[in-house]
C-alpha cells in the first residue's frame, strides 16, 4: 500500500470516526458537532483526487464507507436513553449518502480539474455536500421511508415548525437538514485554504494545484 494512499485512509478514518462520535452531542436546536467534522471527508476526497488522481481517491472513499459501516455497526450495539445509538435508517441514510456524495465528489472534481485550482474543489464540494445532506435526511427521517425500518419511531421529526424557527413551516427534518447543509455549504468555502496549502505539501511538484 502506497505512502500516500495510507495517509488518505487514515484521514478518512479519522474524520468517520470522529463525526459517528460527535453527531451524539447537540449544538443547540438544529446542529450536532458531528456537522462541523463530517465536511472534513470532502477535504480529504479532493486532497487525494488532486495530489494522487481519482482511481486513489475512490480506494479513500470505499475505504471511509467501509469504517462508516463498521462504526454503525458498534452504534446499533450501544443502548442510549432512546434505543440504540444507531437505528437501521440512520445507517442507511449515513452510508448511503456517504458513498453518493463522495463518488460524485469524486467524478465532478476530475472534470474540472484543469480549470482554475479553486473550482474543482469548491463545485465537487457543494455538489456533494447538497447530495449528502439531501440523501441522508430524506432516508433517515422522512415519512416515505418509514418501510425501511417500520418498528423505528421517528415521528417526532415530523413536527410541523417554522423553518430554522424563522421561515415557513416544514417538518423538522427539513430545518435539521437546513442547518446541515448551510454548515456545510460555509465549510466548503473555507476548505479552500488548507486544500490549497495541503496540496502544496503533497505534490511532487509546486505547480499541481
Amino acid at each position: 500500500m502506497s505512502r500516500g494512499l495510507v495517509i488518505g485512509v487514515l484521514a478518512m478514518a479519522a474524520v468517520v470516526v470522529a463525526s459517528n462520535i460527535l453527531v451524539q452531542f447537540l449544538l443547540g436546536d438544529w446542529l450536532t458537532w458531528g456537522a462541523f467534522t463530517y465536511p472534513i471527508a470532502f477535504l480529504v476526497t479532493d486532497v487525494m483526487n488532486r495530489v494522487y488522481g481519482a482511481p486513489m481517491a475512490r480506494k479513500v472513499v470505499f475505504a471511509g464507507f467501509v469504517v462508516g459501516i463498521i462504526c454503525s455497526f458498534i452504534g446499533t450495539q450501544i443502548m442510549g436513553e432512546f434505543g440504540p445509538l444507531v437505528t437501521l435508517r440512520i445507517a442507511i441514510g449515513s452510508g448511503t449518502a456517504f458513498l453518493v456524495a463522495q463518488l460524485v465528489d469524486v467524478f465532478v472534481f476530475n472534470r474540472l480539474r484543469s480549470g482554475a485550482w479553486w473550482r474543482a474543489p469548491l463545485a465537487s464540494t457543494l455538489i456533494g455536500s447538497s447530495l449528502d445532506t439531501a440523501i441522508f435526511f430524506t432516508l433517515a427521517f422522512s415519512a416515505s421511508f418509514v418501510f425501511l425500518e417500520p418498528m423505528n419511531d421517528v415521528s417526532w421529526s415530523w413536527e410541523v415548525l417554522p423553518i430554522l424557527g424563522l421561515g415557513p413551516e416544514a417538518p423538522l427534518w427539513v430545518s435539521l437538514g437546513i442547518a446541515d447543509w448551510l454548515v456545510k455549504l460555509s465549510l466548503a468555502l473555507i476548505a479552500l485554504i488548507p486544500f490549497r496549502v495541503l496540496v502544496s505539501r503533497l505534490s511532487p511538484t509546486t505547480n499541481a494545484v
